[in-house]
């Protein structure tokens, strides 16, 4: 009767502390990668423009340009790049993060859950940044960019992401595991996605038996339902961006459960191997 009135805020304070430590930690991660943070962004711009500058010059010297999308032919250019740079960007990441046997998962707050949150987000955070910075610079100085239906193309550069932490989480349970291999592979994911995600051609363009090459990809799919959703004369008849969702969402599960037997057998001399 005369004790004081509690209101549960256990889960809201809990929820609060959470999203601290995440953004503590992305902004750790963000400057992990360079001392100072706006040069780790500037590296990231100048790794986009120089993609998009190779290509273009490539498709201008192959006299490939009259097999793209009739419109900006740059803007075609760029939802293959930024889209690629979002995926494999994530998935290094994420592979990258910190697991459960590293030096920073003995502070009480830290988890792996932190940890993951803190890459995926960190990479979300600087492709976006490049993103705007790269296309406000082109938009102002060079050419109005003009996007058919913006929000299915941020759309699918969310999938794009979503994926992208997926495919790094398989790899980060298999990381203590087999630290060499996870190393090979996410090196070999990435410079096979140069080809294998489509971002140089159509899939309306292709033949069958070159469909059949690229049509595992969920990448593949999610860049050309992008391009897509960007011109308004090309609708992708053999992609479809539920076949990439539902990829991400098993890799997620796959990822999840290998995290959770990971971290239930993490020793401390695991740190060693790597």
């Amino acid at each position: 009767m005369f004790q004081p009135r509690r209101t549960n805020t256990g889960n809201f304070r809990s929820a609060v502390n959470f999203f601290e430590l995440v953004y503590h930690s992305v902004v750790r991660s963000v400057r992990k990668q360079h001392n100072n943070a706006f040069a780790a962004i500037g590296i990231n711009i100048l790794q986009a423009v120089i993609f998009v500058g190779v290509f273009y010059v490539m498709f201008s010297v192959l006299g490939m340009r009259g097999a793209a999308i009739r419109g900006d032919f740059v803007i075609y250019i760029m939802t293959g790049i930024f889209l690629f740079m979002v995926h494999t960007k994530t998935v290094a990441a994420v592979a990258a993060a910190e697991g459960p046997a590293s030096a920073m998962m003995k502070h009480a707050p830290m988890t792996t859950m932190i940890a993951l949150a803190a890459a995926a987000l960190g990479a979300l955070y600087i492709q976006m940044l490049s993103l705007i910075l790269i296309m406000s610079v082109y938009h102002l100085a060079f050419n109005p960019v003009v996007i058919y239906d913006p929000s299915g193309v941020m759309f699918m550069l969310m999938i794009a992401w979503f994926t992208g932490v997926a495919v790094g989480m398989v790899l980060l349970a298999i990381k203590p595991w087999a630290p060499a291999f996870t190393q090979i592979f996410t090196t070999i994911y990435q410079r096979a996605n140069m080809i294998a995600s489509g971002k140089m051609f159509l899939a309306n363009s292709l033949p069958s038996f070159m469909l059949a090459m690229f049509d595992w990809n969920p990448l593949f799919h999610v860049i050309d339902q992008a391009r897509g959703y960007a011109f308004i004369n090309y609708n992708p008849r053999y992609s479809n961006w539920e076949y990439a969702v539902w990829v991400g969402v098993v890799l997620m599960v796959i990822g999840l459960m290998g995290e959770f037997y990971t971290r239930k057998h993490a020793s401390a001399s695991w740190s060693a191997r790597r």
